[in-house]
């Protein structure tokens, strides 16, 4: 796809970001484990939580569509149910996982399988832990998929984690709901916390202590089945932070993205930019099983951080922070970001790759990336005499209908674009995806400043079927055959 850049601020009220990708792959499991009909409004419909819900229908899970898109009634089966099927997780490294921590407790035979990219990524980081509790896990090639899991009655377990991941955590939860005894699960940096959250809010009795080295979960074996959700799912902060990243890196422009979720562990992102110098609020409206509000963001001159804490909390976001440091003054850092390699692609090598491609000084570490920010004098100027927007009054942004945008990006003309970083990178090149949704939506981001052109702009369906439809009320955006 080719993106034009824009000519002018944006100033945009965002209602339609996608819901929320994590929760709504957990409502779809954790329903069938309630005791009668769980309502869930706003489903995210996306590839991933697509492939979920389809597993969960498999196991026994029947859904019901209500008036509107994306809502549901999930009435549980009396029990998970022997599919004479594989299960097919798609993309959907969160539906693997985290099926094969709830599958391996439970009687039965289940094949877990994805597609290409799913395949090529690592589940020893599950595998080994619950084959340590007793569970049967068979897999390919010493650690990949596809999974066989045989279900059984599991132990109980005291477990200390080594890797920062909420999927891992989330996959020894729900074995641990189905074990013979209490279990304990320890992680040295507390990681995203939806499941601990939805499932207590579902009447499971899971606790956390904390310590200054770690945080410990202790998990009670179910002695009944759950309540059943009735839950409105948020939109999805990871998926708004690109369009806040489009207001921190766009000369006099203002977002407020709405309804989303405000989950300490999902907007550490926000926090980073704001370090940074945007101007970034968040205005509470409703707390359920989790916080929810609106979040405000407006450009201002950005400045380089390093970043090595809390990793966990901002792995989704990194690529488009990436994208930040280059319009940043100076030179940002990332550190103990190892993970990035383990995710949809290596992360790392998928971002520094393509500045490299664009001309932008930057380095690629085994645990993270140094990128050189050329700075922007423009926003530098513009914010001096830009007037905070009211934040309760953002006016609509009209589609910027005169920019024209060509079949390559080295086509956009130089002198359309501003200054500074603009006049340095080299926008001819075709950007690669690497079938990764949060890559090609970061460069895509990146584009409304430089103009773009990305060579797959399918993988975003992933997460955010409608991404583009969003974008193009900022740019054009021409989809190539």
């Amino acid at each position: 796809m080719t993106i034009a850049p824009v000519k002018q601020g944006l100033h945009k009220e965002i209602d339609s970001i996608a819901p929320d990708k994590s929760i709504s792959h957990r409502c779809a499991m954790f329903a069938l484990l309630a005791d009668s009909p769980s309502i869930v409004r706003n489903y995210l419909l996306a590839q991933d939580t697509l492939h979920t819900l389809e597993i969960a229908k498999k196991l026994g899970l029947k859904v019901t569509e209500l008036g509107e898109k994306g809502d549901f009634i999930f009435t549980p089966p009396s029990k998970i149910t022997e599919p004479d099927s594989v299960l097919d997780c798609g993309n959907a490294g969160t539906a693997m996982r985290l099926y094969t921590g709830l599958l391996s407790a439970q009687n039965g035979y289940f094949v877990l399988s994805g597609d290409k990219y799913l395949h090529a990524r690592p589940m020893n980081r599950v595998i080994k832990p619950l084959q340590s509790i007793g569970a049967q896990i068979y897999s390919r090639n010493g650690g990949y998929a596809p999974l066989s899991v045989v279900g059984r009655e599991l132990l109980g377990f005291n477990f200390t984690s080594e890797i920062a991941s909420a999927q891992v955590k989330s996959a020894l939860i729900l074995a641990a709901l189905f074990a013979k005894d209490s279990s304990v699960y320890s992680e040295r940096e507390h990681t995203r916390d939806h499941t601990e959250r939805m499932l207590c809010g579902m009447g499971a009795e899971i606790t956390r202590d904390s310590t200054q080295a770690l945080s410990t979960i202790h998990i009670t074996p179910l002695v009944r089945k759950l309540k059943p959700l009735d839950i409105v799912i948020p939109a999805d902060p990871s998926s708004a932070f690109f369009f806040a990243l489009a207001a921190a890196i766009t000369p006099d422009s203002s977002v407020l993205l709405k309804n989303v979720l405000l989950n300490p562990t999902r907007i550490e992102a926000f926090k980073v930019l704001e370090s940074m110098g945007a101007i970034v609020e968040y205005h509470h409206t409703e707390c359920a099983y989790e916080e929810v509000g609106d979040i405000y963001v407006q450009s201002a001159p950005l400045r380089a951080v390093a970043i090595s804490e809390n990793i966990s909390w901002l792995i989704d976001e990194l690529p488009a922070l990436a994208i930040a440091f280059c319009f940043a003054n100076g030179r940002s850092e990332v550190s103990n970001a190892k993970e990035l390699r383990v995710k949809e692609c290596d992360r790392i090598h998928a971002v520094i790759s393509n500045l490299k491609a664009l001309g932008i000084t930057c380095e690629e570490k085994d645990d993270g990336f140094i990128i050189e920010g050329l700075g922007d004098t423009l926003l530098e100027k513009t914010a001096q005499k830009s007037p905070k927007v009211d934040s309760s009054n953002i006016p609509i942004f009209a589609t910027a209908k005169n920019v024209d945008c060509h079949a390559t990006a080295h086509a956009v003309s130089r002198n359309d674009r501003d200054n500074s970083l603009c006049e340095k990178v080299d926008s001819s090149v075709v950007l690669r995806s690497f079938g990764d949704h949060r890559i090609a939506m970061s460069f895509a981001i990146m584009g409304l400043r430089l103009g773009a052109v990305i060579d797959d702009e399918e993988c975003i369906s992933v997460s955010f079927p409608n991404f583009l439809e969003i974008l193009r009320e900022m740019t054009e955006v021409r989809l190539l055959d």
